[in-house]
């Protein structure tokens, strides 16, 4: 596949980014060139009109002189093959034709029945717009807060063999079996253990444990032959790291080689979640959780953030400008610096806070399930999707006062709000209305 994607795209630019299925796509526009009365329409992974692949590929076909005439939106294909799992797919037609209609396919719900909408033009989202290409902010608009990746141990748990293959140890991060060996031998261990929670565990509830050592009495850890057996593989493991930073820290056995724990509640994102999901599962935690560098946080982040966030306005963007991670989300602090914020009162403020604790109250009702049991897509608590729902509509009127119809709807609005805050993609913006953006009272 290696040598084909150079084949077909050459070596030049990110195309190496691009899923295999987008050399079909090149092929058959080159194909119809020769009789521009043939239309293409092509069945793919939604990945391709996703994130960053969006702004690589789309560019570049538009360019040969094509554009889309008509696309379905994401659905659930299922493959007839026993054990094969079910894939979200989209529908694309190409025509080098002017149409003066084009068509865009929503589904409500990805195995529902499509209805369709006529637009004047239709982008590599597969939204009414121009092309564009969403950068990969690295600090958020003046005035919001922060957002950032946990802490990372780097902590040698697993090294290469000379002969191949891998050795792991527990080191400074325990599983549950680790930390019941480690008391075992050494009960004092106890005061030095947190919980530490990436993506994963917050999802699953499954948490793990790490040695936390910033404080730790000296005096006290070398009495720990246990621990000390840790720090020494610690130790050993980031010397024959082939980074520089690290193996400086091979000092500094008991600090993780990035701390960025916060000393006060934070919002926690994970950086990978199931594309299955409607929302991802968002948290907030308290100071003594130790975050890992596989959550996204925000440090003293009000209820709000968790509001705006976890609604169906954000979901939605992060669907669209999101990377992904085979085909699971990949949310990155960039997806949250480019999100175009509502304006609100102090009124509303208070009132989406007012719904993000009910979302949170409603968790609350379960505590015997973790997030993934309370946000499958088909077994939700009905309590728990009606809090989303209102929580929901209560954000999209802060964007609009009539409200979205489907998640289409408002993802151009949004990119609209993109356009106003950013240098225009297109020319053809500035003869485009300005609409003011609505402010509830």
């Amino acid at each position: 596949q290696q040598a084909d994607m150079g084949r077909i795209w050459g070596r030049q630019g990110q195309v190496n980014r691009l899923d295999y299925v987008t050399c079909w796509f090149k092929k058959a526009v080159e194909y119809s060139a020769a009789n521009k009365a043939i239309d293409v329409a092509l069945v793919s992974t939604n990945s391709i009109t996703q994130g960053e692949q969006s702004g690589i590929l789309w560019p570049q076909i538009f360019g040969l002189g094509v554009s889309i005439h008509f696309a379905h939106r994401t659905f659930q294909w299922n493959s007839e093959a026993r054990g094969k799992a079910a894939v979200h797919c989209v529908i694309i037609g190409l025509t080098w034709r002017d149409p003066k209609d084009r068509t865009i396919f929503e589904y409500d719900h990805v195995r529902g029945d499509p209805h369709a909408s006529k637009v004047s033009r239709i982008n590599g989202y597969l939204i009414d717009g121009p092309q564009y290409s969403v950068p990969a902010r690295s600090q958020p608009p003046a005035g919001r807060l922060r957002m950032h990746k946990g802490s990372q141990p780097t902590d040698g748990a697993r090294l290469k063999r000379p002969e191949g293959g891998y050795i792991t140890h527990s080191n400074l991060i325990l599983d549950e079996q680790n930390r019941e060996e480690l008391l075992a031998r050494d009960p004092n261990a106890a005061k030095w253990l947190r919980p530490y929670v990436g993506g994963d565990e917050l999802i699953s509830g499954e948490w793990r444990w790490c040695l936390w050592l910033k404080d730790a009495d000296p005096a006290e850890l070398r009495r720990s032959a246990a621990v000390q057996e840790r720090l020494d593989r610690v130790r050993a493991g980031r010397l024959l790291s082939p980074t520089d930073s690290v193996k400086a820290y091979a000092r500094y056995p008991t600090l993780f080689t990035q701390d960025r724990q916060p000393s006060e509640p934070y919002l926690a994102v994970p950086e990978v979640s199931s594309e299955t999901r409607e929302y991802i599962p968002m948290a907030v935690l308290q100071p003594d959780v130790i975050a890992s560098n596989k959550l996204q946080i925000i440090v003293g982040a009000p209820l709000l953030y968790f509001g705006i966030l976890t609604s169906a306005m954000h979901m939605g963007w992060m669907r669209t400008v999101g990377g992904r991670l085979k085909s699971d989300y990949s949310y990155s602090p960039s997806i949250y610096n480019s999100f175009p914020w509502p304006v609100f009162t102090p009124a509303k403020a208070q009132e989406i806070e007012g719904l993000a604790r009910a979302i949170l109250d409603a968790r609350a009702q379960f505590p015997h399930l973790t997030l993934e049991d309370l946000y499958d897509r088909d077994s939700m608590p009905p309590v728990l999707r009606r809090a989303h729902e209102a929580l929901d509509r209560a954000v999209d009127r802060l964007y609009r006062r009539s409200g979205f119809r489907f998640e289409r709807e408002r993802v151009e609005h949004l990119f609209e709000l993109f356009e106003r805050e950013s240098a225009p993609l297109d020319t053809t913006l500035a003869k485009r209305p300005r609409r003011q953006r609505a402010t509830a009272d």
